[in-house]
């Protein structure tokens, strides 16, 4: 019997151009599976054949798990605790094997241990032919429409599949079988049992590829897309720049007589594309980022990580766009909060923000108005810039002496210091359910506990917008962190 074995294990590696060692692993599931229905229950079973004489033993086997974990499956595992009993060095995730009696091939029957052998060939056949192709480093797959699934398309591209999600097409694109299909890939799951490459035509990285094919200066090193955000069939924004002064980015993306953006737009169901000019400067990219609008004048918040970003009545439809469209995609590009407003807007902001840094000068500082008045021309916008900018920039304003600058400089630390044991103070009602929320910093909870937020509850009642305001997070991290909150009531 065990020669035979051995005999099978050539006969079909030479038959499936496989190596020895997948059928052997295939030989040694077979068995194990079959023992496994033997002892019944969740038994955790391995068996090794002999490569030279094909005897096999089998073993039964528990994983070792922490003592403070329990036992999810009492058949296939062992605490701790009772592992060192019998092993005195064993640690966690280790396992402890007795050997079992060995079914036979016979036992099995032929033709199920012949569905095994094949199927565990077959998973290694799709594992290498996924390795080889995944090898060439292609991020775009090309293939035809094999078949329809579920709203889902499996595209085939010679013996390899991917998925193509319907919440990844392009809006209102119908794609039938036989139809030739580009597609970004997106991903790529090996546990999956279907097609393993998931694909998507939505995401920004199919724009950026598509333009990294008909843009050879992007590939040549002398152009890069920062950036790209979409409304998939609608409209998008890509942000480039240039690393040759002679090339000119968004001239050499558009190409001659548009020919070069058009192929992009025509693969993406017409969808149209602002071509803008990347900086480092945040908001000379923002600027660039709300043409075709034009920009009055705009207020960077750098701990809030937005812009109030002013236009004239003429250009605010254009900055915001359909439907809120153009800021939305423009946020998406720089990563910023942008809030578009008019002059009238700004200045009614600006006029508040000032009205509540002018109270909290007053009250804080012990100050009066026009003190209080001065700092803020000066451009001095919270208490921490009065307590800890250099002495000199103080002395530097006219009417302020050394003394004064001490003297409020001692007084905004005073202030603090009383605010921060109050905020200790309010966070001593912060809920641990709310502390142990994941994606919650400590500064977070402490802004939250601020606002009068301290349950998870509490959390999960607030608009996207509340949050937003009272931490400073952007619209994305807000959505995250509230629908965290929200689990709890539908899984209880």
């Amino acid at each position: 019997m065990n020669r035979e074995l051995l005999m099978l294990v050539d006969a079909i590696s030479r038959e499936k151009s496989v190596d020895r060692e997948v059928v052997f692993g295939a030989v040694e599931a077979a068995l194990a599976s079959a023992s496994k229905k033997l002892h019944g229950g969740e038994v955790d079973i391995r068996v090794t054949v002999d490569r030279e004489s094909g005897e096999y033993e089998t073993f039964r086997r528990w994983h070792v798990v922490p003592d403070e974990a329990g036992l999810q499956l009492p058949d296939s595992e062992i605490l701790h605790f009772e592992a060192l009993e019998q092993i005195a060095d064993i640690e966690v995730d280790d396992y402890i094997e007795e050997p079992v009696e060995s079914v036979t091939i016979g036992r099995i029957g032929a033709q199920a241990a012949k569905q095994v052998i094949l199927q565990k060939i077959r998973d290694a056949e799709r594992e290498q032919l996924l390795t080889d192709f995944l090898s060439r480093g292609d991020k775009i797959f090309v293939g035809t429409v094999k078949r329809l699934d579920k709203g889902d398309v499996i595209v085939e591209s010679g013996r390899i599949e991917g998925r193509l999600k319907r919440s990844e097409m392009i809006p209102k694109e119908n794609l039938r079988s036989g139809d030739r299909v580009r597609a970004f890939i997106a991903e790529v799951d090996p546990t999956l049992r279907g097609p393993q490459i998931l694909l998507s035509r939505s995401a920004p990285g199919f724009m950026i590829e598509l333009f990294g094919q008909e843009v050879p200066e992007i590939e040549q090193g002398l152009l890069e897309i920062k950036s790209c955000a979409r409304d998939p069939g609608s409209r998008a924004k890509i942000a480039v720049i240039s690393h040759d002064k002679r090339v000119d980015p968004i001239g050499t993306c558009v190409g001659v007589r548009g020919s070069r953006v058009n192929s992009v737009t025509n693969e993406l169901a017409g969808e149209r594309v602002d071509i803008v000019l990347w900086s480092e400067d945040p908001a000379q990219f923002v600027i660039g980022a709300l043409a075709p609008a034009n920009v009055q004048s705009i207020v960077v918040d750098e701990e809030r990580h937005a812009m109030d970003v002013v236009v004239d009545e003429e250009n605010l439809a254009i900055a915001i766009g359909r439907g809120g469209q153009n800021v939305r995609l423009a946020s998406e590009m720089t990563g910023w909060r942008i809030n578009i407003m008019t002059a009238e807007e700004s200045q009614a902001k600006q006029s508040e923000e000032s009205d509540g840094l002018r109270k909290l000068f007053v009250e804080k500082l012990d100050v009066d108005v026009e003190v209080a008045d001065i700092l803020i021309a000066e451009g001095f916008g919270s208490l921490e810039e009065v307590a800890y900018v250099p002495m000199q920039e103080m002395l530097e304003i006219e009417g302020f002496d050394e003394d004064t600058v001490n003297e409020l400089r001692t007084r905004a630390k005073d202030a603090l210091l009383t605010m921060e044991i109050v905020r200790e103070e309010n966070m001593e009602d912060v809920s641990q359910n709310l502390r142990d929320l994941e994606g919650l910093s400590q500064e977070l909870i402490a802004k939250l506990s601020d606002g009068g937020i301290h349950t998870r509850d509490d959390l999960a009642d607030l608009a996207v917008d509340e949050l937003t305001d009272m931490t400073g997070v952007d619209e994305t991290q807000a959505k995250a962190l509230i629908m965290k909150a929200r689990e709890h009531w539908f899984t209880t």
